[in-house]
């Protein structure tokens, strides 16, 4: 099994910052694309940001410009650097990995439990 584990999480005034921080372990093979979704209130889940295992990147136009992602393939983490944080940023932050286990086995979706990131004066 693969575990997904978020820290870094808060609550921030507008215009602060945060980092987000997302450790894979278990069974992992190989990991491809990881990427940082979130979750508001009455809301469907967004993609934020996503990472390959070559370093491409990919941002929702919404945090282009003060969110950077990056990851260490050595430990298998991933992070989210968030600037100028705005209220509207406020929703639980989502880790996923596309990760195979074997050489063997197809890639697979996994996702951790969420941190939640409250941006509020």
């Amino acid at each position: 099994q693969v575990q997904l584990v978020e820290s870094g999480g808060g609550l921030v005034q507008p215009g602060g910052s945060l980092r987000l921080s997302c450790a894979a372990s278990g069974s992992i093979r190989r990991i491809n694309t990881m990427g940082w979704y979130r979750q508001a209130p009455g809301k469907q889940r967004e993609l934020v940001a996503t990472i390959t295992n070559g370093g491409s990147t990919n941002y929702a136009d919404s945090v282009k410009g003060r969110v950077t992602i990056s990851r260490d393939n050595a430990k298998n983490t991933v992070y989210l650097q968030m600037n100028s944080l705005k209220p509207e940023d406020t929703a639980v932050y989502h880790c996923n990995a596309e990760v195979a286990t074997s050489y063997f086995t197809p890639l697979k979706d996994y996702w951790g439990q969420g941190t939640q990131v409250t941006v509020s004066s």
